[in-house]
C-alpha cells in the first residue's frame, strides 16, 4: 500500500474511533487484514464486483483461522484489549468500516449476521490444543 493510502486509511480509521471509541484502531486494520486473508482463502480476491462479496459467517470463519494463525491461543486475549469481547463487536467494526466508506455491503448483510458467531475462549482453546496435538503426532 503507498503512502498516500495508508495515510488516507488510517485517517478514514481514525474518523471512525472519533465517532465509537469501544475497538482500539488495530482491531480495524485486523478486520481488513482478515478479510483479505478470507477473500484469498475463498479464491474471491481475484474477482470482482458481488462475485467478491463476503458475508459475515464467512468472515466470521476467517477471522477464527486468521486469528488463530496471528495469535494463537493469546487471540482472546488480544481481541479483550482491543475492546472485542463478542461476535458481535466484529459486526459493529465491519458496519463502522462501511460508515467510512472502506467496505461496501450487500442490502441483506446485518449486524446479526456476526451474533453469537464464535466463542472466543473455546474456539481459540480448541485450535490451541488441534495444533498441539499436530505436533505430538511428528
Amino acid at each position: 500500500m503507498a503512502a498516500a493510502e495508508q495515510d488516507l486509511l488510517e485517517d478514514k480509521i481514525q474518523s471512525v474511533r472519533r465517532r465509537d471509541r469501544r475497538f482500539s484502531r488495530h482491531a480495524y486494520y485486523f478486520v481488513l487484514d482478515a478479510l483479505d486473508y478470507t477473500m484469498s482463502t475463498l479464491g474471491r480476491d481475484a474477482l470482482t464486483g458481488e462475485e467478491r462479496h463476503v458475508g459475515g459467517r464467512e468472515l466470521l470463519a476467517g477471522i477464527q483461522e486468521y486469528a488463530a494463525d496471528q495469535f494463537g491461543p493469546m487471540a482472546a486475549p488480544v481481541f479483550e484489549r482491543w475492546g472485542v469481547r463478542r461476535s458481535g463487536d466484529f459486526g459493529e467494526i465491519v458496519f463502522n468500516l462501511i460508515d467510512a466508506g472502506l467496505l461496501s455491503r450487500r442490502p441483506t448483510d446485518s449486524r446479526l449476521d456476526f451474533v453469537d458467531g464464535l466463542d472466543f475462549d473455546e474456539t481459540f482453546a480448541r485450535k490451541h490444543r488441534e495444533s498441539l496435538e499436530r505436533i505430538a503426532a511428528r
